[in-house]
C-alpha cells in the first residue's frame, strides 16, 4: 500500500509539474527569455488564413516585432525558389490522381467545385495532394479573399530590412502530407466542400477562438478533431520538438520574432511547454 501511495504521490507530483508548463493565458504574444541572454525574443500565434481586413496588427505586437533583428517563420517566404518547389511539391506520388481517389464520386464533385470556386475546373487540379485543395474553398467559407498573417509579418520585415528565416524547409512540410493517406486526404477535402454550411459554421468557430487569443484551445481543436487527432504526432508534436533547438538557438544569438500557427503554442507537447522545460521564462504578453 505504502509503494501504490508513494507512485501515486509521485505520479501527482509529475503532473502538477507538466501541467504547470502549459499556457493558460488568453494572449498570441509571448516573450521568451533564459539566463545570459540580454533581451528578450518573442513567439506570436498566427492563423494562415483569414479576412485581410481583420489582420490587424496591435501596438505592442509591432512594438516588440520591431525591437527584433530577425524573423523566423514556419518556412522561409521570402525564398525566391519557393514557388517553383511549392509547384514541384504539391503532387501526389506514384502518377495517383483525383479521379482516382473519388471514383465514382468525382463527376459530382466536379460540378460542385466548379460551382463554388466560381469557374475553377478541379480537372486542372487532379494531380495536386487532395489536402492543398483546401485553400480553393477559403473565399467561400470565408466570405472574402484570403490573406495571411504570415504574408503581414514578411512585409514588415522587409521594410525593417529584417532577415527572413524558416524554422523548416519547404520540402519538409510538404513531406508530412505525403505521410497522411491520399484517399483520406481527399474523403476530408469532399468532406468539407460537401458540407458547405456546416463548414463555415466549422470556420467562424476557429476564427472566434483565435480572435480571443485562446491558444490552449485552438491546440485541443487539433489535437481533438476526428480527422486529424491520429496524426498529431506529424502535424504538431514532432514538428515543435524539431524547432525548439532552432528556437534555442537563434534567440542566444540575437533577439528573434518568431511567427508560426496558433495551435503550436498550446499543450503539454506546445512550443512553450516545451521551452519551459528547457529552462526558458516564457511569459504571457497581454493585449487588447
Amino acid at each position: 500500500m505504502k509503494k501504490i501511495i508513494s507512485t501515486l504521490l509521485i505520479f501527482a507530483i509529475v503532473l502538477n509539474i507538466v501541467s504547470a508548463q502549459v499556457p493558460t493565458e488568453k494572449t498570441l504574444l509571448w516573450q521568451i527569455k533564459q539566463r545570459g541572454i540580454s533581451k528578450p525574443s518573442y513567439l506570436f500565434g498566427t492563423i494562415h488564413l483569414m479576412c485581410k481586413d481583420d489582420i490587424k496588427v496591435p501596438p505592442i505586437v509591432k512594438e516588440r516585432f520591431d525591437g527584433t533583428k530577425q524573423l523566423y517563420m514556419e518556412i522561409d517566404t521570402d525564398d525566391p525558389k519557393m514557388m517553383a518547389a511549392m509547384m514541384n511539391n504539391m503532387k501526389m506520388k506514384d502518377s495517383v490522381t483525383l479521379q482516382q481517389l473519388m471514383g465514382s464520386r468525382y463527376d459530382t464533385i466536379s460540378k460542385v467545385f466548379l460551382s463554388v470556386t466560381k469557374g475553377t475546373p478541379l480537372s486542372i487540379l487532379s494531380v495536386f495532394k487532395p489536402i492543398f485543395l483546401m485553400s480553393y474553398l477559403y473565399p467561400t467559407l470565408l466570405g472574402c479573399m484570403p490573406a495571411s498573417w504570415e504574408k503581414e509579418f514578411e512585409n514588415m520585415a522587409k521594410e525593417k530590412k529584417k532577415e527572413i528565416h524558416g524554422l523548416e524547409k519547404l520540402k519538409d512540410q510538404f513531406d508530412i502530407f505525403d505521410k497522411i493517406p491520399y484517399q483520406e486526404q481527399a474523403d476530408l477535402f469532399v468532406k468539407l466542400l460537401m458540407n458547405g454550411d456546416s463548414s463555415k459554421i466549422a470556420m467562424q468557430k476557429l476564427l472566434d477562438i483565435y480572435n480571443k487569443k485562446d491558444v490552449a484551445q485552438l491546440n485541443q481543436l487539433t489535437i481533438m478533431d476526428d480527422d486529424l487527432k491520429k496524426y498529431e504526432d506529424i502535424l504538431l508534436t514532432n514538428r515543435n520538438q524539431n524547432w525548439i533547438p532552432i528556437i534555442s538557438r537563434e534567440a542566444k544569438k540575437q533577439p528573434t520574432f518568431f511567427a508560426f500557427g496558433a495551435g503550436h503554442l498550446g499543450g503539454v507537447n506546445g512550443v512553450i511547454a516545451l521551452l519551459r522545460n528547457a529552462g526558458y521564462k516564457v511569459t504571457a504578453v497581454m493585449y487588447e
